[in-house]
């Protein structure tokens, strides 16, 4: 999905070698999005674990430990705040980026009020992506 690339935009930031790699969690049912994003957010220096359900990330939350998690809202397995619910069970610390291509400003919202870190609009830029992803990190690790 070629479209993709365009779609996160992108000033090239290089990982900054004094900070240890943060670890992600990406939650989207949109296989080609998730693909492309894992890989230029690992070429920006995170370590990118992806998760293709929300099923498939309480799964994964169940064996590792993350620093942030971006999460797209809706789904086809559950609906982002569901998943969000259950992530900050298991992990109450866990700093969560909402992100939707729906428009549901309210429901990011809502996000807010059960403890999402932020929300970005699909599309974003992939330089504000970045920007809140250690805004998030620098948050957790305070």
């Amino acid at each position: 999905m070629a479209e993709n690339e365009s779609i996160c935009g992108a000033a090239a930031e290089g990982a900054d070698s004094t900070r240890r790699r943060i670890r992600l969690l990406l939650v989207d049912d949109e296989t080609a999005y998730v693909n492309v994003l894992t890989n230029r957010l690992r070429k920006r220096g995170f370590e990118v674990t992806a998760a293709y359900s929300g099923t498939e990330a309480i799964q994964k939350m169940r064996g590792q430990e993350f620093d942030v998690a971006i999460l797209d809202l809706k789904m086809a397995d559950m609906d982002g705040i569901e998943v969000l619910k259950i992530v900050k069970l298991l992990d109450p610390r866990l700093q969560v980026i909402m992100l939707t291509g729906h428009g549901s400003a309210a429901a990011c919202e809502q996000g807010l009020q059960l403890g999402a870190y932020d929300y970005l609009m699909k599309p974003c830029e992939l330089e504000a992506l970045v920007a809140k992803i250690r805004e998030a990190f620098d948050k957790r690790s305070s």
